[in-house]
């Protein structure tokens, strides 16, 4: 594969006045280096089954209401970046590099570790195996930087506030019937608490169910790799993860329905500036006057 720029990759947008909010969008990039098209056995339209289809539109204002906002423009089929490092099957790279990998949980056995290499109904998305310089450059190029900006954020808000807020969109399927949290169409994931505390759970809760859809917490969605990894309450830094049920604002053809975008968008914005207004200790200070 040819090397790329790691820049290329991600994108990081900051407010005139900075906030205490970072907001982070990792599955919504829709540039596919040549050398990812090259290396697939698949179309690219299948690759972009992978994708959180256009939410990063219900971003889109999140820095006019006060976050930083750091995104993958890089799809997802370069590497996920809600995963860890050594999340993939051993049997999904070659075989030099299987020690790296062990105790592949649910999503790695279905093909969807660290770098994306299966989806049920089309089998292999490549060519050959994932071997080393294969997975060092796809780390090298997109995770990594994507998590040493996010982690940059966050050290910079929590030095001027005393504490930061980690806000990570995503967007998911609707649920399907008999699977925990069917129904929903926002899941708001904390690590069953171990990410976040209550207050901010509860003020995006109130947001989310004045959408008017069912809200469930941490079920099926409990919060990937980063909210597990940049989510540190004991340090002041608090990290929710929040899944969209994409029927709520994509046509059936994936593409995106302009009013219920806005609607979404205005909705993200407004719990972006509520969160902004929270302090450290979880209390939400009074807006300015007029």
């Amino acid at each position: 594969m040819s090397l790329h720029t790691p820049s290329a990759a991600i994108a990081i947008d900051r407010p005139a006045e900075l906030g205490p909010v970072v907001v982070s969008v990792s599955h919504a990039g829709r540039i596919y280096p040549p050398a990812i098209l090259a290396a697939a056995r698949v179309d690219r339209s299948v690759l972009e089954r992978l994708e959180d289809s256009w939410c990063d539109l219900i971003a889109a204002n999140a820095v006019k209401a006060g976050a930083t906002l750091v995104q993958a423009m890089w799809a997802r089929a370069v590497a996920d970046c809600n995963r860890g490092e050594g999340q993939m099957a051993p049997g999904e790279v070659a075989p030099p590099l299987r020690p790296r990998f062990s105790a592949p949980g649910r999503k790695e056995r279905a093909g969807l570790g660290v770098v994306p290499t299966r989806l049920a109904d089309c089998g292999s998305l490549w060519r050959g195996s994932i071997d080393g310089p294969q997975l060092d450059w796809r780390l090298d190029a997109l995770h990594r930087p994507f998590h040493r900006a996010l982690a940059a954020e966050l050290a910079v808000a929590k030095t001027r506030f005393g504490g930061a807020i980690l806000i990570d969109l995503h967007s998911m399927p609707p649920i399907p019937r008999g699977q925990s949290g069917h129904g929903a169409g926002i899941v708001i994931g904390d690590r069953f608490g171990g990410t976040a505390d209550e207050a901010l759970i509860e003020l995006i809760v109130d947001e989310a169910e004045g959408l008017g859809v069912p809200v469930s917490r941490n079920q099926p969605y409990a919060g990937g790799h980063i909210v597990r990894t940049h989510g540190k309450p004991a340090d002041a830094i608090r990290a929710v993860q929040i899944e969209v049920d994409r029927s709520l604002y994509l046509h059936a053809d994936r593409t995106p329905d302009p009013e219920r975008v806005a609607a979404l968008r205005d909705w993200f914005s407004g719990l972006v500036a509520r969160a902004g207004r929270m302090c450290p200790a979880g209390d939400v200070l009074p807006l300015a006057a007029e």
